[in-house]
């Protein structure tokens, strides 16, 4: 009965393992590394048409080099608007507006900016684990409820607690990874 029971407690939450090492993967994206790419904007929050929507759906993004990002915003009249939100956002970059076409150039990275991005890095990995946790959390209550409602014994229960701990490392070890790789990129001049 368990093991038919028990590995579907894990699968179950699998998805909700994996959303956190999306999530993890789409906040790293924001960290500035010294090269120029559209996702550093590309969800930038912009006061436009009488609500808040995301660059990306008012304009087009590009990274016309590796140190610039040139926003194109399809109406003309929310350009301001674009403007502001970017200076808003404190990206450590002034927008150059031109005609219709904004730009930020990416100023060279110091080391002491490096630093404070390799914090900020570590603080993002804490926040990934901190969710493995909280999933992990789920499949334990999940297996203890087995256990009090007798649909697994204690053999069993310490089993599926192992495999789940087990799991549990692979997914910290994969934030590690990500982590490591991110540093090495941005300490990379």
């Amino acid at each position: 009965m368990l093991e038919a029971s028990m590995p579907s407690h894990l699968d179950a939450h699998k998805a909700d393992f994996q959303a956190v090492i999306e999530h993890f993967h789409k906040e790293l994206q924001t960290l500035r590394t010294g090269r120029a790419h559209a996702s550093l904007v590309e969800d930038i929050k912009v006061p436009a048409y009488g609500q808040t929507m995301e660059l990306k759906a008012t304009a087009s993004i590009t990274t016309p080099d590796a140190k610039t990002i040139q926003i194109e915003p399809w109406d003309k009249s929310i350009v301001k608007d674009i403007e502001k939100a970017l200076v808003d956002a404190s990206l450590g970059m002034q927008p150059n507006v031109a005609g219709t076409v904004i730009r930020l150039v990416m100023p060279p990275m110091t080391e002491e900016s490096r630093k404070r991005l390799v914090k900020v890095l570590h603080e993002k990995a804490e926040a990934a684990r901190i969710g493995i946790r909280g999933v992990r959390e789920k499949v334990k209550s999940a297996i203890n409820d087995d256990k009090k409602e007798k649909r697994i014994g204690e053999d069993e229960e310490k089993r599926e607690l192992e495999k789940m701990e087990k799991t549990v490392g692979e997914w910290n070890e994969q934030v590690k990874k990500i982590s490591e790789e991110k540093e090495k990129e941005i300490m990379t001049i």
